[in-house]
């Protein structure tokens, strides 16, 4: 019996090599402690060859991902709605700025992948490629910098120094990089889950020595997530991955991080309470903002300076006296201050609308995809995977300003993608199905089908939940891309 083709082989062509190269930089920043690369702009130029070469063979992109998906619609909408907040942003010269110079390439970005996603093989590949730049920052984040002392007695030790992310910014980014982890283990050879299990570890030691507490809310939001939501994973798998973070967190803890985790159990007595410039006020200011704004907001980009120019705390503090432009601390408030409700309602319908989209997904494929090949497992783990990837990202950007960076599209871009290929490839399955029960084959699935019901032989049977187009429909070569 000749030997089933291996469906999750990475094959890389230059477009899909360039997306990947992004993805790593993106992440990990890397460029950013070689002054030599740095100066070559390599995020231009992989952005720029990834284009050109979409460009001159538009039969590798996956238009479908693009025009259907929720996700790609939804990113759409906000581009058009920041462009749109510019003519009435409290600076017009701020938020015209940051379209051009950084909104439009996260946008790029995030096109980039989507389109370019055509298969779970891609879907893969990107996923590794988010682990790798992952690895590359924990690596940074544990042998190359340093700790400091924070605290009012200087009580507890983190990170300082950090050339690209912060020492809060780094835990977001690595959420999604522990889902891609877990997703990647599951369906890799013995090299690749020992790469996985590194990464695992090394991103509970990075959290741990970021000292954010944000971060660990992060890491205990997705422990309970998958021990809750992991559907198809067996339980001793799950505590196994659980421990491996876990132990990350445990042994590379420092000096007076579980005291300083303590103190979440105290929010009254935390100057972020109390202070004007805490979160509690700074989030009280920003909603302000977007109710006085409902429509435009204050345009993208300027939040800092309303907080230095038309805030309460603004009007309340004397000439001559210090004032912090504040950042909103909250990506939820960022996206609401600056763009105004519309502008909230789309950015966080993909994470919190994205959790159930995709689990129910997932529970809408094949039930035997779960013990099937390597690619069906895979398609099939990933909603599950995705789906606490985007608790994750909630979480944290509870107590960050990501509503306008890179890791919010990349994590969008993967969940669109995903939607799209899984849903290609279980249409593909049914129009085989159809075909097959067409034929006089009373007999096309040996084991049941989540969402199909038996009927007579010589008809077409298929999952319901997915709308089963003509064979004419599909383009030439889509079929055989599995």
């Amino acid at each position: 019996m000749p030997r089933p083709k291996d469906l999750l082989k990475i094959r890389l062509d230059p477009m899909r090599l360039s997306v990947c190269l992004l993805i790593v930089l993106v992440v990990s920043r890397f460029h950013q402690y070689v002054p030599v690369l740095a100066k070559a702009r390599p995020l231009v130029v992989l952005t720029f060859l990834a284009a050109a070469y979409a460009f001159a063979n538009p039969r590798l992109l996956s238009r479908d991902s693009v025009y259907s998906a929720w996700p790609a619609k939804a990113l759409i909408g906000l581009l058009i709605i920041a462009c749109l907040s510019v003519p009435f942003a409290l600076s017009l010269g701020n938020s015209g700025k940051f379209v051009i110079e950084v909104y439009i390439k996260n946008i790029v970005l995030a096109f980039l992948i989507i389109a370019s996603a055509r298969s779970t093989r891609d879907l893969y590949a990107y996923a590794w490629a988010y682990v790798v730049g992952a690895l590359i920052l924990t690596y940074y984040a544990l042998f190359f910098y340093d700790l400091a002392r924070y605290g009012s007695n200087f009580s507890y030790q983190r990170l300082a120094g950090f050339a690209t992310w912060d020492a809060n910014d780094v835990v977001l980014v690595l959420m999604t990089a522990l889902a891609c982890s877990l997703l990647v283990f599951q369906v890799a050879k013995p090299a690749g889950k020992v790469v996985a299990l590194l990464a695992l570890a090394g991103i509970g030691a990075t959290v741990a020595r970021s000292g954010s507490r944000g971060g660990f809310l992060g890491l205990v939001a997705v422990g309970a997530a998958l021990l809750f939501m992991g559907g198809g994973i067996s339980l001793l798998k799950r505590l196994i991955t659980i421990a491996v973070v876990a132990f990350g967190l445990a042994v590379w803890s420092p000096p007076g991080y579980w005291e300083q985790m303590q103190t979440l159990l105290k929010p009254t007595e935390d100057y972020n309470y109390h202070s004007k410039d805490g979160r509690k006020e700074v989030a009280k200011r920003g909603f302000g903002y977007m109710m006085k704004n409902p429509i435009t907001g204050l345009g993208i980009g300027n939040f800092e300076k309303a907080e230095c120019t038309i805030s309460e705390k603004a009007r309340s503090t004397p000439a001559g006296y210090g004032l912090r432009c504040t950042p909103p601390h909250n990506s939820f408030v960022q996206a609401g201050a600056e763009l105004g409700v519309p502008g909230l309602l789309l950015w966080s319908s993909i994470p919190i609308v994205g959790i159930f989209s995709l689990i129910g997904l997932r529970r809408r494929l094949p039930a035997r995809w779960s013990r099937g090949t390597r690619e069906e497992r895979y398609l099939k783990l990933s909603g599950t995977y995705l789906a606490i990837a985007c608790i994750g990202f909630i979480v944290t950007s509870f107590f960050l300003n990501f509503a306008w960076l890179e890791p919010y599209y990349v994590l969008a871009a993967f969940v669109a993608a995903y939607m799209t290929v899984a849903n290609r490839r279980a249409q593909e399955q049914a129009i085989m199905a159809r075909e097959a029960a067409l034929a006089g084959d009373p007999v096309v699935e040996e084991t049941p089908v989540e969402g199909v019901v038996p009927i007579a032989p010589g008809q077409a049977r298929y999952p319901r939940p997915f709308k089963v187009l003509p064979a004419a429909r599909l383009r030439p070569g889509d079929m055989g891309s599995w």
